[in-house]
């Protein structure tokens, strides 16, 4: 096997889709803002942010049912590959479903919590309570993708996310401007494209999987297996607890520095972001490969793949270094008019240009450690880094109080440094013959 081809094979359909992501919130936002009114755009914005928070911490759909299935893959084991495609898919159902009923409770909690203006509030709760009828399309989607990943295709998964996307631009382009439904068409028009979705990942996961994709219930709710896939996805779902945590609080932290240094660390976590969308390709290759070759028990092509993926890591991280301190100043100029944000960005040029190295080793060891399924020494490693951003950002010599713009991003950059480093560490012993065998035998 050509190692390198078959990373560029897997990741470059994940970089893509991860790039087509914020193409949806774009264009909702210009949709929104051809309605004669500003309101309808931080409407749109308001409304996104609550359904990002409301499913961001089911993101173990994903990660988790991608490393089982990996090793499913490599073991070539389909009655396993069955039971986790079926588990997965039916607790997505569930979850969303119960999101669904919640759905009340939760919009007022978060709309408390981002408190916006009364007639940006009326118009997000609007828009929250149609799109969150899409919740259990959502998350089902969110779990047959995670197979995919784990059955070593992303272009399929990329198929998925582009399609739903552009329905969701023509439905709402549909409804609000030709059927004038007005400023609801939008929320509708992604209800309607997350279900289609999820029937169109249906059709493609069973030709993936050549008609036998489903298994009895009974082989569902029972066995070691269940015990598993709740302990992985357990550990992965209070990890993305404590990175949401840290990431509302750079939020929160930078609001309360002003307006400049909020709109500034806007502008500062695009660069982070736009990073991320590159890295997470490479992660979601990393939990393909890795999880695939422990299953068959091939330590050999599993180090190889390792070496192989640390190389381009750190390719991309020093490509993207290069990028960011010679062209920070065009890029903030791309993102923003405002001549405050440019200045004040422009004296956090050397934070920016440190981004890539200081954040990358954090983005493909968790895909490795997904991908072998060591997810409790993964979550151990994200509370131990967690725990630091929160001592080093508000613990001082004289008490404990608000860090300063420096402070807050020397806070959360050690916070991805340590979370990679905790996990280099312990790579030796993931990657050991010992470790995956202890995989095979569960």
């Amino acid at each position: 096997m050509k190692i390198n081809r078959e990373i560029l094979r897997l990741s470059i359909p994940a970089i893509v889709s991860n790039i087509t992501v914020p193409l949806l919130g774009l264009t909702d936002t210009a949709i929104a803002g051809h309605l004669d009114a500003d309101l309808f755009i931080g409407a749109i914005a308001v409304g996104s942010m609550m359904l990002n928070v409301t499913f961001w911490l089911f993101g173990f759909l994903r990660m988790g049912t991608t490393g089982l299935t990996a090793q499913a893959y490599g073991g070539n084991d389909r009655r396993r590959l069955r039971e986790i495609f079926s588990r997965s898919f039916f607790l997505g159902l569930c979850i969303g479903t119960v999101l669904l009923s919640l759905s009340v409770p939760l919009r007022e909690m978060l709309l408390v919590a981002i408190s916006p203006d009364p007639s940006v509030r009326a118009l997000a709760s609007e828009y929250y309570t149609v799109c969150i009828f899409s919740a259990p399309a959502m998350l089902a989607t969110t779990a047959i993708q995670g197979w995919l990943f784990g059955m070593q295709t992303t272009m399929l998964p990329m198929v998925i996310s582009i399609s739903v996307n552009i329905i969701n631009i023509a439905t709402s382009l549909i409804l609000v401007f030709i059927l004038k439904t007005g400023f609801i068409g939008i929320a509708y028009g992604t209800l309607t494209a997350n279900w289609v979705g999820v029937f169109l990942a249906l059709v493609i996961a069973k030709r993936k999987a050549h008609g036998r994709l489903w298994c009895g219930i009974g082989n569902i709710i029972s066995g070691e297996d269940l015990k598993r896939f709740f302990s992985v996805n357990s550990d992965i779902f209070f990890r993305s607890g404590c990175i949401m945590a840290v990431s509302l609080t750079t939020t929160a932290v930078g609001a309360r520095l002003g307006e400049l240094t909020l709109a500034t660390n806007a502008v500062m976590m695009q660069f982070f972001h736009f990073f991320s969308f590159f890295m997470d390709g490479f992660a979601f290759t990393a939990e393909a490969l890795t999880g695939r070759f422990a299953g068959a028990g091939d330590l050999l092509m599993l180090k190889r793949s390792r070496n192989a993926l640390l190389v381009w890591s750190a390719s991309m991280a020093m490509f993207f270094f290069m990028a960011y301190a010679l062209f920070s100043p065009y890029i903030v100029s791309l993102i923003t008019d405002s001549p405050t944000v440019r200045e004040n960005a422009g004296s956090y040029r050397l934070c920016l240009s440190l981004i890539p190295p200081l954040t990358v080793a954090a983005f493909i060891y968790d895909g490795f450690f997904i991908g072998l399924t060591a997810t409790r020494r993964m979550l151990v490693a994200t509370i131990l880094s967690a725990s630091a951003f929160f001592m080093i950002c508000f613990l001082h010599a004289d008490g404990i109080h608000l860090p300063d713009n420096n402070g807050l991003w020397t806070s959360f950059l050690v916070y991805l440094l340590l979370r990679g480093m905790l996990l280099a560490f312990q790579s030796n012993k993931v990657f050991s013959q010992d470790y995956i065998k202890t995989l095979r035998s569960a």
